[in-house]
């Protein structure tokens, strides 16, 4: 577990650099709204959609220079997400990151404009690198494009599932979208950036759409059982917005059983690729282990 946290911070190191560098800092106009994306930016986490980027990428042979735009990309497609979802008009929420969510630290139309911002500077992040060839640096806009619709589509749903009874399978549906589908996108940048075979890239995908419902279920567990001040945002925030978690739809224990299943079923995806010291594996441990 040491070199998994090592692993999360060079990952953090390598990404924060590059998004250092692509977000100005008190020099490009309006400052404000750059304030604010930095803001959001630059808080707490382990990047962990970008280390998914890299530990694939890694484990088939991709240098970081290659990675390392994408990587960055994804970090901000992600923030954006998590700007607009702390909004009044979705979550309304006051944390994040360990911090005041962005339109409390600004106000809500800063906050709308910064995630904007984000979502386009994402594309053309992955559009300027010089160190990909254009056919697939075209690849990955147009997946990050469809996982970011995804994205938002599983929102919407989660959104109007607000208050209802919702069943195992309609918490999934919503899930491997908001949260599933950016981390799927993720393992399958590393890979497409290697070159892997077709073979590979599907055993890759299969092994992100399991983490995605593996991360969230135990994200909804973590809302239950955990502080705000572990988590870094609001704790126990579904329960009182009575959202649709998998805790909601099959109860505690169910839910941990669940998440056995599903990190299980993860790891085999791994298993014909992969070495067994793979750091997707670690990976994999580590969301699996989030619940306790």
């Amino acid at each position: 577990m040491l070199d998994l946290e090592n692993f999360f911070n060079e990952v953090r190191n390598i990404v924060d650099l590059k998004l250092d560098r692509l977000v100005p800092l008190g020099i490009t106009e309006p400052l404000r709204l750059y304030e604010a994306i930095r803001w959001s930016l630059f808080g707490e986490g382990k990047r962990f959609r970008p280390a998914l980027v890299i530990a694939a990428g890694r484990e088939f042979g991709a240098p970081d220079e290659k990675l390392v735009h994408t990587a960055a990309a994804v970090e901000m497609i992600h923030t954006y997400s998590l700007i607009h979802d702390d909004l009044p008009a979705m979550d309304d929420d006051d944390l994040r990151r360990g911090r005041a969510t962005a339109h409390k630290k600004f106000d809500v139309a800063t906050a709308i404009l910064a995630g904007d911002a984000l979502q386009a500077m994402a594309f053309g992040t992955i559009a300027g690198d010089e160190s990909l060839d254009q056919r697939m640096r075209l690849r990955l806009i147009l997946e990050l494009s469809m996982a970011a619709g995804q994205m938002v589509a599983g929102q919407q749903l989660d959104l109007e599932a607000e208050g209802k009874k919702v069943e195992l399978d309609e918490v999934e549906q919503i899930h491997k979208g908001k949260t599933g589908a950016l981390i799927t996108f993720s393992v399958r940048a590393g890979g497409i950036i290697a070159e892997v075979s077709e073979r590979d890239l599907l055993m890759l995908t299969n092994f992100g759409k399991r983490l995605g419902l593996l991360f969230q279920i135990t994200d909804d567990i973590l809302d239950v059982t955990s502080t705000s001040e572990t988590l870094g945002k609001t704790a126990g925030k579904d329960i009182a917005s009575r959202k649709a978690t998998y805790p909601e739809a099959v109860g505690l224990a169910g839910a941990r059983s669940l998440a056995k299943r599903i990190s299980a079923e993860a790891y085999n995806e791994l298993g014909p690729i992969c070495r067994e010291d793979s750091m997707l594996h670690d990976i994999c441990n580590f969301v699996a282990t989030r619940n306790s």
